[in-house]
């Protein structure tokens, strides 16, 4: 049995929202990046809102909340993550078109070179 030390200038909400902070940022990237990939949302606002947020984690870093700095944190963080999902579909779909043209390539050299 343990004991943990508490930060000084923690507050109770500041220590729960950083015990949990991945969870909530995790499922709110995959809430965002659902909502790209279904075209609700486009890529450009993605790049603003992590911009914003950005920033604003970096204006609260030297605040004396903990709760805002943490929430700022999470919602960084979570846009972040958002603008890999085009990345990694960009990269996806990429992938995908060559396998097709290979296979196409691969389908016309057989077709080419059959004996009759």
């Amino acid at each position: 049995m343990g004991s943990h030390a508490i930060e000084h200038g923690s507050t109770r909400t500041g220590r729960w929202l950083r015990q949990h902070r991945l969870r909530f940022t995790l499922w709110l990237a995959a809430a965002e990046g659902l909502l790209y990939i279904v075209g609700v949302l486009s890529f450009w606002p993605l790049v603003a809102l992590a911009i914003i947020f950005v920033a604003a984690w970096m204006w609260a870093r030297n605040q004396g909340s903990d709760a805002l700095r943490e929430v700022t944190w999470i919602l960084a963080v979570a846009q972040i993550l958002v603008l890999l999902v085009p990345v990694a579909w960009a990269i996806v779909k990429t992938v995908a078109i060559v396998v097709v043209a290979l296979l196409a390539i691969a389908a016309l050299v057989f077709l080419f070179t059959e004996r009759r």
